[in-house]
């Protein structure tokens, strides 16, 4: 049947429509190849890219003329000297348009460069610098000539200072969301002025800093703050929640996880203070039965999301939570102690619809629990059930029976499934996540089921899963063909035919593959000329994977940003080709590489020092190898650690 007449009634308008609605890449993909029409309205509705090769902005931004939204944390050679060369150039229309940059662990920028692109960048909304290491004071002096910023995410700046954050709070007035997760060198000091300075933030993470209660007195001043994140902020007191308690008018969520100094009184006087809080995270932070917040869960009418992992509870937890928070559709109840079927029964019979049910370690539960689960909460999106070992095939014909929308499960070494169980399962066929890592009890035939009627599953886990092997394989690469991220580590039955099949999966981008010990570099060869946007690889203890394997993977892998091949049987060779030529390679493990001289190690570092990130290796080898090496990495961003 000729299409052409069917596709003439689609104008541009109509086509922009239907592709707002095509949300995964691959669909995006194909979308674009249907003709030359549907290219030019998917490159006039793109208005995010990520790229490689800085090189390529001004000719991409021509291409893609809504694009305002760049991605630079997988670029290698994003430094000072290629920023001054794009802005050189004189060619800065595309830096007009940007509204958020990504600069994640861009390592090899600093002040000057950071500066150029702020300066350039009039209507910059939001940048991402996070994971860059080395990032201090002059840096963030830099980030505070954007004027606009509105978005700041700087997660383990670690030679951020006060001095720093107080250059961005004068610069950046408008900020409405900022993270300064483990940016330890910020004190009270900062966070004080920060709050004088940006009244408009609504959202500020502070986790694992050395801040005490003066700076929750600071942040209380704050009339629109939302969401406030503290956790593990081990010197802030019951002091501090009681400023809260007495401000922030208009916080609707709060994470004050693992904070070992704040008892359970102090966070209900906060709880108090905000009856319209939506989300409460508290995991770990109970040293004791939380009477008083339990209690405070009465005024909570409209919690959406409850988080208590590691606490103790009861009966009468749960039901209050039954009577009074109706509108509840998260709740978090990993490793907590008092767990019972009878709880859950009394937690989900009165109608609560949850979507999100964490009941990792939960260990007294039976398929009693999972049976009043499936039939009050139909709507169940996500499940944990880490180390639930009493329930049995029964909990899973319940779930497929009942919950067909369910999309994520986490059966991580639950002894009960078996494959008759996995059958049943597959009847949820919207699965896009399944871990299933230590059960022994699976076989080939239980991962069919799963492969015939999950076609959606992106994330599998079978670590340690010794009854899984190439049969198993071979459906998942006909049944799963969205499959990103798998991991096979430690299962032995494994072999090159398996491990060839894989290459039918053509979004994988993550594979785990530790110690299969029946892969050789044929296996790793079939799998690196066929799976060519592979971006993470683990074949840590493949002691027979050969030099073959890993010189088609740096012919064939370009792709790969982290590998892992630590206890392999990699030579000098082989480990200078792997560095040299993965270009995007990032991150890399070389853990106890026998084969490998020292000189080898050399070669192989400066071959790739100028992109390389992060590198593990043997602490012995800081006694051979030439300090100028270890100079030139740290000059470059690398950040090395030792084993």
């Amino acid at each position: 049947m000729d299409c052409a007449p069917l596709l003439s009634l689609l104008n541009d308008d109509l086509l922009i429509r239907i592709l707002s609605f095509i949300t995964h890449d691959s669909d995006r993909k194909s979308f674009r190849l249907v003709c030359r029409t549907f290219l030019k309205v998917d490159s006039f509705h793109r208005t995010h890219i990520r790229i490689l090769r800085p090189e390529f902005i001004t000719t991409l931004f021509s291409k893609f003329p809504r694009i305002n939204s760049l991605d630079l944390s997988i670029c290698p050679q994003i430094n000072d000297g290629a920023v001054s060369m794009l802005m050189g150039h004189g060619s800065t229309h595309w830096s007009i348009r940007l509204r958020k940059l990504v600069l994640s662990r861009s390592t090899g920028l600093k002040s000057t460069g950071l500066e150029m692109l702020m300066k350039s960048c009039p209507v910059l909304e939001s940048v991402d610098v996070s994971y860059c290491w080395d990032f201090g004071d002059k840096e963030a002096a830099a980030l505070s000539f954007g004027g606009s910023l509105r978005e700041v995410k700087m997660d383990r700046c670690l030679g951020v200072s006060d001095v720093g954050l107080a250059k961005i709070a004068i610069g950046c007035q408008c900020l409405e969301k900022l993270s300064l997760k483990w940016c330890s060198e910020i004190t009270d000091l900062g966070v004080d002025l920060l709050t004088k300075k940006c009244t408009e933030l609504k959202h500020l993470d502070i986790s694992y800093l050395k801040v005490t209660s003066g700076s929750l007195r600071s942040i209380s001043s704050l009339e629109k703050l939302e969401f406030l994140a503290m956790v593990g902020c081990s010197t802030v007191d019951n002091e501090g929640l009681h400023y809260l308690g007495k401000g922030c008018p208009s916080l609707q969520a709060l994470d004050v996880s693992r904070c070992d100094r704040l008892s359970s009184s102090a966070l209900a006087f906060l709880i108090n203070g905000h009856p319209l809080m939506l989300q409460i995270y508290a995991s770990y932070y109970f040293h004791e039965y939380p009477t008083k917040i339990i209690q405070g869960l009465k005024d909570l009418k409209n919690l959406k999301t409850l988080v208590l992992d590691g606490a103790l509870v009861s009966e009468s937890f749960f039901k209050i939570i039954n009577f009074n928070c109706k509108y509840l559709v998260e709740i978090g109840l990993g490793k907590c102690k008092g767990v019972t079927d009878k709880g859950i029964f009394q937690l989900v019979s009165g109608g609560l619809n949850l979507n999100v049910l964490n009941l990792t370690c939960c260990s007294d539960l039976t398929d009693i629990a999972i049976s009043a689960i499936t039939d009050s909460c139909q709507s169940l999106l996500c499940l944990k059930l880490e180390c639930c070992n009493l329930l049995t095939e029964k909990s899973l014909y319940r779930l497929g029976l009942h919950c067909s929308l369910l999309e994520e499960i986490d059966l991580t070494d639950c002894f009960g499934v078996n494959d008759t169980g996995l059958s049943y399962l597959s009847k949820c066929t919207k699965l896009v996540c399944l871990k299933l890592g230590l059960c022994i009890n699976i076989t080939d035939k239980g991962l069919y089921a799963i492969a015939r009627n999950c076609r959606e599953i992106r994330e599998l886990d079978l670590y340690r899963c010794k009854g899984i092997g190439d049969d198993g394989l071979y459906a998942l690469s006909s049944g799963c063909k969205r499959m990103q991220k798998l991991n096979l580590s430690y299962c032995s039955e494994v072999t090159d035919k398996g491990i060839e099949c894989l290459g039918h999966l053509p979004e994988l981008y993550n594979l785990e593959m530790r110690s299969l010990l029946n892969v050789t570099g044929t296996g790793l060869t079939a799998l690196a000329t066929r799976c060519c946007g592979l971006a993470e690889l683990d074949v840590k203890d493949c002691a027979n994977i050969d030099d073959s394997g890993f010189m088609a993977l740096a012919y064939y892998s370009r792709n790969l940003q982290q590998i892992n091949l630590s206890h392999c049987a990699i030579s000098d060779v082989g480990l200078c080709m792997v560095m040299g030529n993965l270009t995007c390679l990032q991150d890399a493990k070389l853990v106890n590489l026998y084969n490998v001289s020292t000189n080898g190690f050399e070669v192989a570092l400066r071959a790739c020092c100028v992109r390389l990130k992060k590198v593990k290796l043997v602490a012995s080898l800081r006694l051979h190898l030439t300090p100028d090496i270890f100079k030139t990495l740290r000059a470059k961003g690398c950040r090395i650690r030792w084993d």
